[in-house]
Order: structure tokens, then C-alpha cells, then sequence
């Protein structure tokens, strides 16, 4: 991506008055339960760690050996910060549903949040299991293996996510619109990408939202349109321009990029955490386990701006190459326009949420790179 000098874009010229109040009430709320979520997990896991000997002596009754007691504490744990995050879950749900986002009703959220506790749940049980077997045979230098053991389990979440989670939240079927394929298909080409399907899932049974992406690496690699980017509201430029940046995505290797972070981000954060727990005695002692996850989540959430920077970097390219694929920056403009009013995307958010949960571009910042490109060509 070359160096650009994108223009500073004012609000005013893309969004009324009213739809930026609108948007920045709406987001307003969405901030602070974010911070109230994220508090009321560390909050959960530190109540669990002090309490975390008797609670293991408790669980042992009824578990039986090491690794088994803290599995049991980790699913303990898993329980407790769904519990905890529950009511500002709640809230958020109720604001979208207020504000038109959400159609699903509170009995099948409450159902999806159920189905993700179950998917969290697996991954902490083979986590958990995984770092005790390994701190019982190396020790204090468990973290080792541990980081490159973690590292592979992201690469199987990132080959199992298409295959296993997803369809567990949505059902996916091949685009109906022949002409619309044969159009992404030829984006592909020139973006060097072999198109062998694009994908659509049943977004509109939750989400009145729109968007695309794609997941997956090497055989289970696929591109996704929801089915609420086709209901109309955006034009047939709009979708072929959002459907050349997720391509982009692909022909740059963003979701292998990705796991590499992860991967690259898995040693520290073992090493972090093993450091933590050995001055309590070791992660052989399954009643560090909830400790230990107090670190992992702390580890997560301090390197929150290195993750959403790295995001954003990747979006930007993203939408550079879309744009020299479509060569339609006007499409671009009206597609984060639409964007931004039909998910009530902040334009111009705070810089502290920028930084921190800012995984794109702004709005804004995007439409100024589309108006670069313009003067460009």
C-alpha cells in the first residue's frame, strides 16, 4: 500500500446532524458497557483466585486427580465470567434491539450466549488440561512447550472456526445471484484469488447489521456475504466493493497473518503468566488455575492496542486493494456511509476507543483514503 496523504474529512459532509446524534447516543452506552463487561470479568476471576484454595480442596472431593480438579476450576471460572458479564450483555442487547440492530428475541439470545459459553468451555477444558499435564512434566520451564502448544491450537481454531463454530451460530449457503458470483469471481482474478464459492449466511435471523468477511485458512478458506448486505439497502457496487476487500484479505493472507500474531503473542504470554503462578508454587497446583486465567485475560486485554493496531493496518490494505480491484471509489464512500448508518458505526470515535477497540478504520478515515485514491486516478 503506498504512502497516502488522506485528507481530513469532515462529518458534516457525509452525515446529518441528527444521524450523528443518533449514532454517537447509540455508541455512548455501547462504550461503557464494554468497560463494566470487561471489569466484571477481571472482578469474577479475582474473586476465584482468593478464593481459589478452598474452592479446590471443595472440587477435589468430587473430581479426583490434579488435572481433573482443574479443569473443573477452569469451567468453574468459565460459569462465573458469563454470569458476571451477563447483565451487561443484557443492557447491550436490549439498546440494540431499541435501536433497531437486533431482531432475535431474548429467549434465543440468551440461547446463543449458552451455545458460546459451551464453545468457550471446550477450549478453557483443553487449555487448562493441556498447561497442568505439561507444568507436572517440565516444571517451571512449562511455559515453553506451553506457548508452542497454544500457538498450534490457534492454527486449529483458525481451520475449525468454518467447519465447527460458525455453522453452530448460522446456516451458509452458496450465493443465489449467478451474475453477482461471476462479478466476485473476477474481482478474484484480479486480486489473484480463485474464487471457488462465496457464501451466505442467515444474519437476518439476529441482526438487522451488515457485513462480510472471511475465515478459515488453507482447505476450509471461504468468503461470507450476510444476507443482510443483499436485503436491498446497499447497491450492487457496494457489495462488489465490500466483497473485493474481504478477497483482499485473502490475497494478502490476513487471517495466516493473524495467527501468526497470535502465535507470536502465545510465548510472552505463557511465560507472563507461568512467572505470575510460580511465586504461588507452580500451575501444578490446579488451584492456580483461575490465577492463571486472571493473568491470560489481563495479558489480553494490555495488548489490546498492539491487536487493534495490527487490525487496522491489515483492514487498510484491505480497502486500498479493493479499491485498485474495483477502481470505484465512489462505491467505497457509499458503502462505509451505508455502513455507518445501518450498525450506527461512530464516524469519528473517541481516541481511547480507537485505540483500544478499534479493529478498522474509522468511517471517516476510510472515506478519506477512497477520496485519495480518486485524486489519484
Amino acid at each position: 500500500m503506498p504512502d497516502l496523504d488522506v485528507p481530513r474529512v469532515d462529518p458534516g459532509a457525509f452525515f446529518s446532524a441528527g444521524e450523528l446524534d443518533r449514532i454517537e447516543t447509540y455508541r455512548s452506552l455501547t462504550r461503557w458497557l464494554w468497560v463494566g463487561s470487561t471489569a466484571a470479568e477481571i472482578a469474577a476471576l479475582g474473586l476465584l483466585a482468593w478464593q481459589a484454595r478452598p474452592l479446590a480442596r471443595l472440587v477435589r472431593r468430587f473430581a479426583g486427580g490434579r488435572v481433573r480438579t482443574g479443569v473443573a476450576l477452569g469451567l468453574l471460572a468459565a460459569v462465573a465470567v458469563w454470569l458476571a458479564t451477563l447483565p451487561a450483555a443484557g443492557v447491550a442487547h436490549w439498546w440494540s434491539r431499541r435501536y433497531g440492530l437486533s431482531e432475535q428475541g431474548y429467549a434465543a439470545w440468551l440461547g446463543d450466549r449458552t451455545l458460546a459459553l459451551a464453545v468457550s468451555a471446550v477450549l478453557v477444558a483443553l487449555v487448562v488440561a493441556g498447561a497442568i499435564a505439561l507444568a507436572v512434566r517440565f516444571g517451571g520451564r512449562w511455559w515453553v512447550p506451553g506457548g508452542v502448544a497454544l500457538a498450534l491450537v490457534g492454527v486449529l481454531f483458525a481451520l475449525a472456526q468454518p467447519l465447527v463454530i460458525e455453522p453452530l451460530f448460522n446456516r451458509f449457503t452458496a450465493l443465489p445471484d449467478s451474475r453477482l458470483a461471476a462479478q466476485i469471481e473476477e474481482l478474484g482474478t484480479r486480486l489473484g484469488v480463485t474464487v471457488d464459492e462465496v457464501e451466505v449466511a442467515d444474519a437476518s435471523r439476529r441482526t438487522t447489521t451488515a457485513n462480510a468477511q472471511v475465515s478459515g485458512i488453507g482447505p476450509t478458506r471461504r468468503v461470507v456475504l450476510y444476507d443482510t448486505l443483499l436485503d436491498g439497502r446497499f447497491t450492487h457496487a457496494e457489495i462488489l466493493s465490500v466483497s473485493a476487500h474481504e478477497l483482499a484479505h485473502v490475497a494478502r493472507s490476513h487471517v495466516w497473518k493473524g495467527v501468526a500474531w497470535f502465535a507470536l503473542l502465545a510465548l510472552p504470554g505463557t511465560f507472563v503468566l507461568a512467572r505470575v503462578v510460580a511465586r504461588r508454587g507452580g500451575l501444578a497446583d490446579p488451584a492456580l488455575v483461575p490465577l492463571a486465567l486472571l493473568c491470560a485475560f489481563a495479558f489480553f486485554v494490555v495488548t489490546l492496542p498492539l491487536q487493534s493496531a495490527v487490525s487496522r493496518r491489515y483492514e487498510r490494505e484491505a480497502d486500498w486493494l479493493a479499491l485498485t480491484a474495483t477502481r470505484d471509489p465512489a462505491a467505497a464512500v457509499g458503502l462505509e456511509r451505508r455502513f455507518a448508518l445501518t450498525g450506527l458505526i461512530d464516524p469519528d470515535p473517541p481516541a481511547w476507543s480507537r485505540v483500544l477497540l478499534g479493529t478498522h478504520p474509522t468511517p471517516l478515515q476510510r472515506i478519506g483514503m477512497a477520496q485519495a485514491f480518486a485524486g489519484r486516478t
